[in-house]
């Protein structure tokens, strides 16, 4: 079965073109012109995965990405005709995986699209391999089940933060750059050193860890560097 795609902006012909890049992957895809009617589609569809335009007229992109956080993990694409880094964090920091900030071109958003598949197929159970169980300290990984836990609470994480903190927990001790990060999730495309997506995930990981920002008990940073996982 094709993976089914929500795709919600207010400009018809942006939406209409993404529509027709995505259909010729063969993909099902569900348009959408307002935050209400992209609300519908989630309600009534079983979605893999929503591009969202941050400005639609009756409610903010971000709004509905937080709606649907609240019942689905799937993947969630931005998009931002701003420039403004607050934009990309904010959309982040809701639970957004990724973001494009217009004008795009189609074929980058066809990537990501893919890149944000794969590995949510991944994390949902589609792809299996023998028992792996990652622990470090109080923390544990089932890379099959595809569970997190700490301290024996499960945590509730996006398909992102799972990848980013799986890879910190397979490198446990040494440190990590930001860059071989961003490389993990999304592949040698589209980095920029500038780009602080990250930053961002790390920060939402330490939240929903219960870690301080001072003294966090796992995910260190190593400025200049990147970050690592204590093994103590």
């Amino acid at each position: 079965m094709s993976a089914r795609i929500l795709v919600t902006d207010d400009e018809k012909e942006i939406a209409d073109l993404v529509a027709v890049y995505l259909g010729n992957e063969g993909y099902e895809v569900h348009k959408a012109y307002t935050a209400e009617q992209a609300l519908a589609v989630d309600k009534g569809n079983n979605l893999d995965l929503a591009v969202l335009d941050v400005m639609l007229p009756d409610m903010s992109g971000f709004t509905v990405c937080q709606k649907i956080r609240e019942r689905h993990t799937y993947p969630i694409i931005m998009l931002t005709a701003k420039e403004e880094e607050i934009d990309k964090i904010t959309g982040l920091t809701l639970g957004a995986d990724d973001y494009i900030t217009k004008p795009f071109r189609p074929l980058e958003l066809v990537a990501r699209v893919k890149a944000q598949l794969r590995r949510y197929k991944r994390y949902s159970g589609a792809i299996l391999d023998e028992n792996r169980l990652i622990t470090v300290g109080g923390l544990s990984i089932n890379e099959d089940t595809h569970e997190v836990s700490l301290d024996g609470a499960i945590l509730a994480l996006t398909p992102t933060e799972f990848t980013i903190l799986t890879a910190l927990c397979r490198k446990r001790g040494s440190v990590v750059s930001s860059e071989e990060l961003f490389h993990s999730v999304w592949g040698d495309e589209y980095y920029d050193k500038n780009n602080n997506t990250i930053t961002v995930h790390i920060r939402h990981l330490r939240e929903k860890m219960n870690e301080s920002f001072e003294s966090p008990r796992h995910i260190k940073t190593v400025w200049g560097v990147g970050y690592k996982i204590e093994t103590g």
